[in-house]
């Protein structure tokens, strides 16, 4: 398992600093209130000799297309279930992730397309050790290695969200000189096949504020009109790691591969429940291929706006200790909300299966 702060003394700013760029935890003698992180094995890991091979393209089937429609494993007797929105978004009580057969596995993959978020509550999954984490989420398919954020040492699967009173990168890489901090995206959506079913567990949360809003791509599509779509459906866009890439190297940071920019449909098609979902977003997209550049900047701000206004097709999704998010990045954008205290602290781990090349609609 992954020791818990009472298992592994932090330690010093100088040892855990090793290896890493920026990030750093001040001696507990500065701050007595302070016991640091309770997961300290998450701490984020920075290592600029760390280098990545360029994304091989692999085979892919998503295991929803196995489940069985009922789902009798994920949704038996005494689970509780509450959708928090028509079109995005459903609470689970009652049954743990980590204890789920390939049958179960297989329905949760289907049920967090059809529902496009789950949220798990009163989960063990942070204390179940980083290999069995990795497993699990690797049933999903081939877990994204991230080329610049923060991993765990010895585990590149891990993308590591940290923030405390002494680190910040989420207001560095969005602009510190912003009045609001919202940024949607899908995660790396510039990999040639991008994330599907995507995890995400709790580890330290503010007591107030620090959730993540989610929109559906699907219902954003849904309210175009048809002859909007017709003109959609074809375009290609293109997403780019290159502004990701060199904000890290501007920080010198880590690029473990190259960046890469992909083109990837417009509107795309899910594999399992067929649906068409947008597949746009602030954070990656560029430009539309084929388009002039005024043309190209006019239809993406339309897109990026009619997703980001959409407040009836986005939920909030709030975290509690033990809670486990996953949504499935082909039919969503997310954005952080940093509205909590600078001074609080707030830790989390991500697992990004990568899925299949977008099938345009």
């Amino acid at each position: 398992m992954a020791p818990s702060l009472t298992e592994t003394v932090v330690q010093s700013t100088e040892t855990i600093s090793k290896g890493l760029v920026t990030l750093k935890l001040r001696p507990e003698a500065e701050k007595p209130s302070d016991k640091g992180p309770s997961y300290p094995f998450y701490f984020p890991y920075f290592d600029k000799d760390e280098k990545f091979p360029p994304t091989e393209i692999f085979e892919h089937t998503d295991p929803g297309l196995r489940a069985n429609p009922a789902k009798p494993h994920l949704l038996a007797d005494g689970v509780q279930r509450k959708d928090l929105s028509p079109y995005i978004g459903t609470e689970l009580k009652n049954v743990q992730l980590s204890q789920l057969s390939k049958e179960g596995l297989d329905e949760v993959a289907l049920f967090v397309a059809e529902r496009k978020l789950v949220v798990l509550r009163d989960q063990d999954f942070k204390d179940i050790g980083a290999d069995r984490q990795i497993e699990i989420a690797r049933y999903f398919g081939p877990i994204q290695r991230h080329p610049t954020s923060g991993n765990v040492k010895g585990y590149p699967e891990f993308h590591v969200v940290y923030r405390d009173a002494d680190n910040d990168r989420f207001r560095e890489y969005v602009g510190g000189d912003r009045a609001n901090l919202t940024s949607w995206h899908s995660d790396v959506s510039y990999e040639k096949q991008p994330p599907g079913t995507t995890l995400f567990f709790i580890l330290d949360q503010p007591p107030l504020g620090g959730d993540t809003i989610f929109a559906s791509q699907v219902e954003a599509y849904n309210r175009l009109s048809p002859e909007f779509k017709k003109r959609l459906e074809g375009l290609k866009a293109v997403h780019s790691a290159v502004p990701q890439a060199e904000h890290s190297r501007s920080r010198d940071g880590p690029v473990r591969r190259e960046p890469v920019e992909t083109e990837h449909p417009v509107v795309r098609e899910h594999p399992v429940t067929g649906e068409k979902a947008l597949y746009v977003n602030q954070g990656f997209t560029k430009r539309i291929v084929g388009f002039k550049t005024e043309e190209s900047e006019y239809l993406l701000k339309f897109l990026f706006d009619h997703i980001s206004k959409g407040a009836d097709f986005q939920i909030r999704a709030s975290y509690e200790p033990g809670t486990v998010i996953l949504w499935d990045n082909r039919l969503t954008v997310h954005s952080a909300t940093p509205d909590y205290s600078t001074k609080e602290r707030r830790h989390a781990v991500r697992l990004t299966p990568q899925a299949e090349i977008p099938i345009p609609a």
